[in-house]
């Protein structure tokens, strides 16, 4: 039985290759889409990319929540490129942080600061993922929980992806680090994915990754320099 997701991947399908694609009327449609996606830890970035640039184009019908999934979603993606592609979609209005307290501000702004700030803890949690601050970023996502409340499958796919950085980085690192790069403080977690990744753990507590040196792959490589081509070099040199 098809997901709701897979029915309405191909109704939007259709809908993002005509002119359709810039009709906001269709907004309402794709944001259930991004919701859908949310839900059932699915991902379509080429629609997450449409409902941005609507929202570039009709600003008044930009939604922070929606936006704040498709963010999110991006991060799940992690090492591609996608979160950066969807940051430089948002009207820098939406992430500027005007000023550190808005006291002074009138209601009106201080409403907007408040309710587009879940936008920028998703960028400062992006930056510290992409910046591998592994261990900064689950305490920041400790305090802002309700920011993953409906994203299915949020946490396992940002370990993914620090398993990920682990595989390529180290040959060797302790279990207690690597616990609490995976945000597993209770060590329920580092077992699983140990087993995932066919990682050993030895008596020491070391665990081992694998040997770098065997991601190194030599290239030969092969000048073909036929005599033609120096050989009025060598008649100019005489």
């Amino acid at each position: 039985m098809a997901t709701t997701f897979e029915q309405m991947r191909a109704n939007v399908g259709k809908l993002l290759r005509g002119i359709d694609r810039y009709n906001p009327e269709n907004l309402s449609t794709l944001e259930r889409y991004v919701d859908t996606q949310a839900r059932e830890n699915a991902y379509d970035l080429e629609a997450n990319l449409a409902v941005l640039k609507l929202y570039q184009f009709n600003p008044a019908y930009f939604q922070t929540t929606v936006t704040a999934q498709i963010l999110l979603k991006a991060l799940t993606n992690l090492p591609h490129t996608d979160f950066t592609l969807c940051k430089c979609m948002i009207d820098q209005t939406h992430v500027s942080l005007m000023c550190t307290s808005g006291d002074w501000l009138p209601g009106s702004l201080r409403l907007s600061q408040q309710e587009e700030r879940p936008i920028r803890q998703i960028l400062y949690l992006g930056n510290l993922l992409e910046t591998c601050h592994f261990q900064s970023f689950w305490a920041s996502l400790e305090e802002n929980r309700d920011l993953i409340d409906g994203i299915t499958g949020f946490e396992d796919s940002v370990r993914k992806f620090i398993c990920h950085v682990v595989g390529i980085t180290y040959q060797n690192i302790e279990h207690r680090l690597l616990a609490e790069m995976l945000g597993d403080p209770l060590d329920t977690q580092v077992k699983v994915w140990m087993n995932k990744y066919g990682w050993t753990e030895n008596e020491d507590g070391q665990i081992f990754i694998h040997s770098q040196e065997e991601c190194v792959k030599p290239k030969n490589i092969v000048e073909k320099i036929d005599f033609e081509s120096v050989s009025s070099i060598m008649a100019t040199s005489q």
